[in-house]
C-alpha cells in the first residue's frame, strides 16, 4: 500500500479491525459462560499473534528468528499458568 494515500491505509486498517471486533465481541460473550476474563483476554493474545506470524512469515516474507521461537515459548507459558487451574482436583 506505499503507493495509495494514507486514507487507504486508515480504512483498510479500520475494516480489518471491524471484521475482527464483530467476531471477538460475541466469542467473549459466549466464552464468558466458561472461562475468566483473564483466560479470554491470553486466548485472543495467543490467536492475535499466531496470525500476525503467519501474516509476517507468508506475506511480508519475515525470516523466522530464535526471537519468535522464545516468543513464542512465553505464550505457551502464559496459556499453561492460566489454565492450570482448570484441569487439577
Amino acid at each position: 500500500m506505499k503507493s495509495k494515500p494514507i486514507f487507504m491505509a486508515i480504512v483498510f486498517s479500520w475494516s480489518v479491525a471491524f471484521f475482527e471486533y464483530c467476531l471477538q465481541v460475541p466469542a467473549n460473550r459466549i466464552g464468558f459462560q466458561f472461562l475468566s476474563l483473564s483466560q479470554l483476554k491470553v486466548i485472543q493474545e495467543v490467536i492475535t499473534m499466531v496470525v500476525f506470524a503467519f501474516f509476517s512469515v507468508v506475506y511480508m516474507k519475515e525470516q523466522i528468528r530464535m526471537d519468535f521461537v522464545w516468543a513464542s515459548m512465553c505464550l505457551v507459558g502464559a496459556v499453561y499458568f492460566m489454565f492450570r487451574g482448570m484441569f487439577t482436583n
